[in-house]
């Protein structure tokens, strides 16, 4: 299926134009897989490395992640279609509105894993855990203190 398929009792509408939300990509994220249709609907922990490379001047703000065992990556969904306000998610029996589902197309389509701390080399984080394409554009990454014993 092609990304600009509508599946029966998919609705899209028109969006009103962009505005400027200021938004600076502060990386990119290197996973395995290069297609929608490769991508795991979710990310696990026992998943492949991925590796978020940190773009300069925000390398300097890596100092003290290391301490934690989890961060939470986020993440702009370059690829997905933002006019959808009625989807058919993947095993629901019919359609739903976006805001009811995960799935990538969405009107600002920004994506949020938890992910586990593997490492850091450099200006380069480590994780697993992640569910995006190779290349997407990394908007933040923020330690994840919801969980018991995130400090190292």
């Amino acid at each position: 299926m092609a990304s600009d398929d509508i599946r029966e009792g998919e609705i899209a509408v028109t969006p009103p134009p962009p505005t400027d939300a200021g938004l600076v990509f502060i990386g990119r994220i290197r996973t395995p897989w290069t297609a929608r249709s490769e991508t795991p609907r979710q990310g696990s922990f026992d998943g492949p490395i991925c590796r978020l490379e940190i773009f300069e001047p925000w390398t300097q703000a890596l100092a003290g992640l290391d301490k934690f065992e989890q961060v939470q990556v986020v993440y702009w969904l370059h690829q997905a279609r933002r006019d959808l306000v009625l989807q058919r998610g993947h095993g629901h029996d019919g359609p739903r509105g976006t805001f009811a589902l995960r799935s990538p197309v969405r009107p600002n389509p920004i994506g949020i894993s938890a992910a586990a701390l593997v490492g850091i080399e450099g200006s380069t984080v480590l994780v697993r855990g992640l569910d995006c394409l190779d290349g997407t554009p990394l908007i933040d990454l923020k330690p994840d203190r919801c969980v018991h014993s995130v400090v190292k």
